[in-house]
């Protein structure tokens, strides 16, 4: 186990460990920071306009979410944006994208402040299926409208998919099953 603290007036969001790097998001202060995987010693800084929600990669490219119904790829090296993924359930926009994992060949989001996970195409942006969480976390944890969904974690090896949340006592591993028709 190891913890790096941040400064008092940044907010962390977003990880993604690409090779033996960490890149990790701040929330409205329009940085980020790159680790060395093995000792967390900082390795540079770069900046990005907006907000910073969440973040993965597909192994070449990071993928940013800001809260919008967009996705921004950015180049790992330069950190320049190299193109954007409008996110879309048919023709409605996705809003409120925040946590982001790759599982699979598609983008997984939560949508704040609801129980679901989107599954995306990074090809076209439409939403593949969802995720529905409801009733994962009892009702007595429940209490405090802050205690959302808000964490996704894949285990490529073990195919295993991990999720949490804001002040959520737990992490649940969980198989996603297709719906039944009735």
């Amino acid at each position: 186990m190891r913890k790096l603290d941040l400064a008092l007036e940044l907010f962390g969001e977003g990880i993604a460990v690409l090779g033996n790097e960490v890149f990790q998001l701040t929330w409205l202060s329009h940085v980020g920071f790159v680790y060395d995987l093995s000792d967390f010693h900082r390795l540079r800084s770069f900046t990005y306009p907006g907000e910073g929600w969440g973040l993965t990669t597909d192994g070449r490219d990071l993928f940013l979410s800001d809260g919008s119904a967009e996705i921004r790829i950015l180049d790992a090296r330069t950190f320049a944006e190299k193109g954007r993924i409008k996110v879309r359930d048919g023709g409605n926009a996705v809003e409120k994208l925040n946590e982001l994992e790759f599982v699979e060949g598609e983008i997984y989001a939560n949508i704040w402040h609801s129980d679901r996970i989107a599954r995306i195409s990074p090809q076209t942006g439409q939403v593949a299926g969802w995720i529905d969480l409801t009733g994962l976390l009892g009702a007595f944890y429940q209490r405090d409208g802050e205690a959302v969904l808000n964490g996704i974690a894949y285990d490529s090896k073990g195919k295993r998919l991990f999720v949490t949340g804001k002040l959520w006592p737990k992490v649940f591993e969980i198989r996603v099953v297709p719906k039944h028709s009735q």
